[in-house]
């Protein structure tokens, strides 16, 4: 294991004005460069301060240089290819095709994540292990609050880990020291205890305001309590509970326990689904001038970041240059810039960036109809809007690896005009100045947890209103009813939340062999720099990595040898 050595100085200060979206903040502390082990963890606003902190460790996941959950999550399913430029490495091809050999040097592609979350759970475990010699106010105490959202920061690291990696090291203590890997049972344990706290000790009322977006509540704790136990019960195929040693088992959660935390969610009010399915992205809302600078506001329909179905969101700030990085005042996510359109292909609202994740046509044509408006939300159709025939389009498809003629949408990097020098030029709309580097300048919110996602579980879960939640769903779409199925309530969540992290792991909890025949499936034609490509895949290799990723292969060499690296990625 690295050496977790985490200066408490920065936990609190890292990141400090990050944890809002492009225009909102909720953050306004104070440095506290003075700040150390000894005179720290001692007042209320110092569990305050620490809280930031675990916040910006989660966040960090997504900032920092490395693969990314969220797009490794869309590339491992059926939805997307790796894509990328020709003359790049291939880890991603690696990540789609589960084949080490695809580019056998690539044994750190994991690395800097690996790091990054076990660093925020360090800072989530020395809040947590201090909590009592805090001196917490008498009155008007934010105790059950703060340290609520601690367990649930930790919890979400955990899940995120545990589905990646499967077989991971447990810390629950801020400790240095080489441990073995834990039962799964154990991290989801420990998953579902931190959950339980999180919604027992977080107000109802709490953290519901616009000004506190992107801050947990009780009810995102709620959702991402029913999505693990639907995915341990999946992929493990059996009820959540661990025993130690000594007998004790925790974690335990029932169906009936998933169901009503969901249940509570929708019965709060606190959320509902926007009237407009397109209206949740940027890309496919904001509308752009396309003679004048800046957007046409008119026009546009966005609902803007804090919308009423959000239920849990990590959001980001813009960076202005990588010069202003070290100080972790401003942190743009770095898994957008994969998503654009291959540079240089910027049109109007899509600006441009790695291509990587270009959508398989097999997937968007056999989950929707022709009048679903959500595979338009989604999807960049290259040639049906008329992109590829922009002077830019020729270059950056020369340069594009798996090629398909569709790239996502829902989290494009967006674009505008702004005049320079009396001419139009199109910059990254997060730039508010047009300056930057596109690569750490996106800031749209990763969206965790919809309110469409906690109504097609609630279904799943078996509510007596099923019927009624998939009604929601689908007469947004302007679509009409179907059998509440197991069968179509996985079709649906297909068509609703493509795109967005979900649909591999949905995938992967019916089976590791219903997610390899559904990957497999998607091999088809794509172009490598114009010249025609096939992309295929090797199901018994898809198998035999049970759905897991690599570990860092210096996470095995500093362990010596007491980390095991995953089945099928040894040779």
């Amino acid at each position: 294991m690295n050496k977790f050595k985490v200066n408490i100085l920065a936990l609190g200060v890292v990141g400090l004005l990050g944890m809002s979206s492009c225009s909102e903040s909720f953050l306004d502390v104070n440095s506290m460069t003075n700040s150390n082990t000894d005179n720290f963890y001692k007042t209320e606003a110092d569990a305050w301060r620490a809280l930031i902190g675990c916040y910006n460790g989660w966040r960090q996941t997504s900032t920092a240089p490395g693969i990314g959950f969220y797009v490794a999550s869309t590339v491992m399913g059926d939805e997307c290819y790796g894509g990328t430029g020709n003359s790049d490495a291939r880890n991603y091809q690696v990540i789609d095709r589960f084949d080490q050999s695809e580019s056998p040097a690539d044994l750190q592609m994991y690395a800097q994540d690996w790091k990054m979350y076990y660093q925020g759970v360090y800072r989530c475990n020395e809040l947590i292990t201090r909590e009592d010699q805090i001196k917490w106010k008498d009155k008007d105490s934010n105790r059950g609050l703060y340290m609520g959202e601690c367990h649930a920061l930790r919890a979400f690291l955990y899940f995120d880990m545990v589905r990646l990696w499967g077989n991971i090291p447990l810390f629950l203590e801020p400790v240095n020291e080489n441990r073995s890997q834990a039962d799964p049972a154990e991290v989801y344990a420990a998953i579902f205890e931190d959950l339980k706290y999180a919604i027992a000790n977080i107000p109802g009322d709490a953290n519901l305001e616009k000004s506190q977006f992107g801050r947990i509540t009780k009810y995102a704790a709620e959702a991402i309590l029913a999505r693990a136990y639907l995915y341990y019960t999946g992929y493990y195929g059996q009820e959540p509970g661990f025993t130690n040693e000594s007998g004790e088992t925790t974690g335990v959660v029932t169906k009936a326990e998933a169901l009503a935390a969901v249940e509570d969610v929708i019965a709060s009010g606190n959320y509902e689904l926007l009237d407009s399915y397109k209206d949740f992205w940027p890309a496919s809302s904001l509308v752009a001038n396309t003679t004048s600078a800046g957007w046409n506001e008119a026009a546009s329909t966005y609902a803007g970041d804090a919308n009423s179905e959000v239920v849990l969101s990590m959001n980001f700030t813009p960076m202005a240059s990588y010069a202003t990085e070290g100080s972790g005042s401003a942190d743009g996510n770095r898994w957008q810039v994969m998503m654009g359109m291959r540079s240089p292909l910027s049109v109007v609202p899509y600006y441009c960036g790695w291509g990587a994740c270009t959508v398989i046509p097999s997937f968007i044509n056999s989950i929707y109809d022709a009048a679903d408006p959500r595979r338009t939300a989604g999807v960049i159709d290259i040639a049906g809007e008329g992109i590829g025939s922009d002077a830019n389009f020729k270059p950056s498809y020369n340069d594009w690896r798996e090629y398909t003629g569709y790239t996502v949408k829902k989290y494009s990097p967006i674009a505008f005009y702004q005049l320079e020098n009396g001419a139009l030029v199109i910059k990254n709309a997060n730039m508010s100045t047009g300056a930057g580097d596109m690569q750490i300048n996106n800031c749209q919110p990763y969206n965790i947890i919809r309110y469409a996602d906690v109504l097609l579980m609630a279904a799943e879960l078996g509510s007596p209103q099923a019927a009624t939640y998939m009604h929601r769903i689908r007469s947004r779409a302007g679509l009409s009813d179907i059998p509440v199925n197991k069968e179509n309530i996985m079709a649906e969540r297909a068509r609703e939340l493509a795109f967005e992290g979900i649909r591999y792991w949905d995938l992967l909890r019916q089976g590791v062999e219903v997610m390899a025949d559904a990957v497999v499936a998607s091999a088809g034609s794509v172009q490598n720099g114009g010249s025609p490509a096939q992309v295929s895949y090797n199901r018994n290799k898809i198998i035999a990595t049970k759905g897991l990723s690599q570990i860092p292969n210096d996470q095995i060499i500093l362990s010596n040898g007491v980390l095991k690296q995953n089945p099928g990625w040894a040779d």
